[in-house]
This record gives structure tokens, sequence and C-alpha cells, in this order.
């Protein structure tokens, strides 16, 4: 899939001082001779960009002189340039820094497009044919790109000029108003659930459009929208409100719910079991609710839910969190701690997943969640540190400049 004249994989600068854990040589991971110019900032485009870097592509980052990605400086504690946030993001890229008002940077970022596959923005509609890199404007100077747009609600239609953001997804989409009690405010879903869902479909887009161009020989379009992705999350509960004129809430079902304990609380799912109810009664160590009429059917059980759900959490605070785990688990009912952050960093089991890469820059030492993707001939690893604003800016305009000059007169 790479364009005529770049060896597939070619790796074309030293590494900056990490630890890789688990890392291949680019040459035998499966994105290896993708090259990917990367105009993305913030998260969905970036997080998308990175598992492309992740699997072996050359992402080359356009960032503003200057200034960089918003991330790089946006939240606190901020280390120069070099945030946690941005660097939890960016790993396995190429930073430029580049003026795109200026026509010798532009003319080196249209010679890196000319000889890319693929093209990653996410800002608003109209930005980037204002500067002459939109799709239409890419695809003449190379048929087989694959552009690919990140939108907060879509390309065209009512919202399509309007600031997109995780939050505003989650309100107009339907996701903020769903709640396990009615009784509970409304409130922002606190992980960048939208941002995350959009970044990942955009993987999958550019993916898939790799794979038709290997077939048809030609680049395409590929878009997502936060929005969209928010609609997608929802597709069982939409079918329900379509279909049948029904509301459906995994989280309000009568035995589900978030219980506190005399240290902590649980979560349980009750379901996926003939009687459910009987075997919580079991693990509470209290009668079988499920003999009596009131609770006797799933459909009661809705009906009295407050009533039961009072019953279940009075019993829970009578004893630890590690107790009604075990009683749980013993009866195959659904369960769970209900932790922190730093308490799932710290679990065996993500370590055992591996899903913490190590590294460090020579100026700080890097932490960052790794890929959710296992494959076992292509495990992921911190290639390249997090890039520093500019870092690879002369390097990478350099080789546009080789480029530009080998297309003379083709």
């Amino acid at each position: 899939m790479s364009p005529p004249g770049r060896p597939k994989g070619e790796h074309r600068s030293a590494q900056r001082e990490g630890n890789p854990v688990n890392a291949l040589e680019p040459n035998d991971l499966p994105l290896s001779g993708i090259r990917v110019i990367d105009f993305t900032q913030v998260m969905l485009g970036p997080v998308c960009t990175q598992m492309l870097g992740d699997y072996g592509a050359d992402v080359i980052k356009i960032e503003r002189k200057g200034v960089g990605d918003l991330s790089r400086t946006t939240f606190e504690p901020v280390a120069g340039h070099d945030n946690p946030v941005f660097c939890s993001l960016n790993r396995n890229k190429r930073s430029v820094a580049v003026d795109l008002k200026n026509p010798d940077h532009l003319a080196a970022v249209r010679a890196l497009i000319a000889d890319a596959d693929v093209v990653v923005n996410n800002f608003r509609a109209g930005v980037m044919e204002r500067i002459g890199l939109g799709y239409d404007d890419c695809r003449r100077m190379n048929p087989r790109i694959i552009y690919a747009v990140g939108t907060g609600f879509g390309e065209t239609g009512p919202y399509a000029h309007k600031g997109g953001q995780d939050v505003l997804a989650q309100a107009m989409s339907g996701v903020m108003a769903r709640r396990a009690d009615d009784a509970l405010p409304l409130s922002i879903y606190a992980t960048t659930f939208a941002d995350y869902s959009a970044g990942m479909h955009l993987v999958q887009g550019i993916l898939l459009a790799l794979l038709q161009r290997a077939r048809s020989g030609e680049g395409q379009k590929v878009s997502v929208s936060l929005y969209n992705s928010m609609l997608a999350a929802q597709m069982q509960e939409a079918a329900m409100s379509m279909m049948a004129d029904s509301d459906l809430n995994w989280a309000a079902m009568p035995l589900t719910g978030v219980f506190e304990t005399q240290d902590g609380a649980v979560v349980v799912v009750g379901a996926f079991k003939e009687n459910p109810l009987r075997a919580i009664c079991i693990a509470l160590e209290i009668p079988d609710l499920s003999a009596e009429a009131r609770f006797g059917t799933l459909e009661e059980q809705i009906k009295h839910k407050r009533e039961l759900q009072t019953m279940f959490r009075e019993r829970y605070r009578t004893n630890t969190t590690a107790h009604w785990l075990a009683r749980l688990e013993a009866q195959d009912v659904l369960c769970a701690p209900v932790r922190n952050l730093r308490e799932a960093l710290a679990d065996p089991q993500t370590a055992h997943n591996e899903m913490v890469l190590h590294g460090h820059d020579g100026e700080q030492t890097m932490r960052l969640i790794g890929s959710p993707i296992r494959m076992s001939n292509a495990p992921v690893g911190m290639r390249r540190a997090p890039p520093r604003l500019g870092e690879h800016t002369e390097e990478v305009l350099a080789e546009a400049r080789a480029m530009a000059a080998a297309n003379v007169g083709k």
C-alpha cells in the first residue's frame, strides 16, 4: 500500500532515548510503509493517529509554530510543551512546527501530502479548504490519498459549523440524559467517551479505506463525528425506541446497582441467570425474595425496584466489600468492586495485560496507557517518545524537499 518509490517500512530518523515494551521494528508492524500527515489536536484525532503510529505508520504531526497542539499546555501540571495529557496521545509520532501562511512551509507540507497515504484533521468545517488542503486539493496532488476527517456533528448539516466537544456530544445525542435513576441529577460523564469512540471509529475508517485502495488503487474521504459515534453507541436503545416505542436502560434494571459497603462499594449486575434474584438473596443471606409475588417476575421487580434495592442497600452496609464479593461470586453473580483509577492502574491484571508502557526521553519518565488491542505478531511499544514541539522539523522538511525534487518533471 506504499506509494511508489518509498521502501516499505523505511525508518527515517534515529529514535529518542526510550524503553520500549515488546516493541518491534517498524518493518515488522502491520502499518509499516504507511505515511500519515497528521493535522489533529486535543483528543479525537490524536488518539486515532497514535494507534496508527503504534502499529507502524510513520505519523508526521503538523503543529503550529510556537504553539503546537492545544493539549501541550492546556492542562496543569505543565512540563514545558510535554504535558502528560499530550504525551498520552502522541507517542510514535514526529513533530513538525510550521507556519502554513508561509509559502515555503505550505509547499513543503504539500510535498509531504503528495507522497503520503493518509491525511487526518479534526478542524471545523472549511478550515483545511481555506488553506488549500481540503480533500479536493489533496486528491489532485495524490489520487491515492485517504483523507480522514473528525468533526463534532458532521461536515454538512445544521450543526456543521458548531464547535464540537465531547461533553456537547454527550448532551445532544441523548447519552447524558440516560441515568440509572431518574432521581439523580443530570451530570457529565467524566471520561472522554465521545472523543475516544470517534477516534477509534476514525481508525476503523482509515483501515477500511486502505484495504479498499489495495484493490482499487484509489483513495477516498473518510469522516466521523462525535455526534454520530454517540448515536452509534446507543444502537440497542435506539432500536427499542424506534421499533417498539420503548425505553431501554441497562443501568436501571431492578437487580443492577451500586451498593455501599462498610469500606467501599460493589456493583452488581443481576442478569444472565435463570433466577438472579434468588442467587443474590442467597449471597446476602436473606430470605428468597423471588418467592414473593411482588418480586416474582421481572415486571414486578421493575415495579417494586425502589423497595427491592432499599433492602439490598441496608444489607450491603453490614459488611465489607471483600466479604460481599466473595459471597456473590460463590453464587456466580456478576459483581465487582468500585475502584478509582489509581487502584485500577495498580491492579495485577493491568500489569499482566501490559497496559502501561514505560519509557523516558532524557528529560522525564513516561508511563502511558498502551493499546488495548493484542496481536500475537505485532506487540505495541514506544518506539518514539512523544515529540517535543518541532523536534523533527528540519529532518522532515529535508525529506519534503527531496520528495519535491524527485517529483519534478513527473
